[in-house]
């Protein structure tokens, strides 16, 4: 997960411009923050990346990332239902049409959100099961 978020952040990062395209295209944002979403987002999506790479911040990296992955993929859904085809600028931006249908996207994105969930699923968990050791319960070591 941390590789896909820190390699979709890279192109968008050197072209902001085609992204801000790429955003604009799925015709959700107001035009007031089309820019401010195609600068910060890729940023966003590099710190995630590092963070679920170097495991520092990581509950609240992996709660963002899903939540994340939950808008990508309603924005998707969104245009889906709407009938409009777009470059999803995920990858790469500034392509002309899109690369691959909204069909395949979503179900490359369901891929990534049932990773997600799995890497939600392995944090949280192992947050809340972790055993206790004899002094914290209470008891006598044996």
């Amino acid at each position: 997960m941390a590789g896909i978020f820190i390699y979709a952040s890279i192109d968008k990062i050197v072209h902001p411009a085609a992204f801000a395209r790429d955003v604009y295209n799925y015709q959700i944002l107001p035009d007031a923050l089309i820019n401010m979403t195609a600068l910060a987002l890729p940023w966003l999506e590099l710190f995630l990346g590092l963070c679920l790479m170097a495991g520092i911040w990581l509950p609240g990296a992996v709660l963002v990332v899903n939540a994340l992955l939950v808008v990508f993929l309603a924005a998707l859904l969104f245009n889906l239902a709407r009938g409009l085809d777009v470059n999803c600028g995920c990858f790469s931006t500034g392509s002309d049409g899109p690369a691959m249908s909204t069909g395949w996207y979503l179900m490359r994105d369901v891929g990534f959100l049932a990773l997600g969930a799995f890497l939600f699923y392995e944090v949280f968990s192992k947050r809340r099961l972790k055993p206790q050791t004899a002094i914290e319960s209470g008891r006598a070591p044996s």
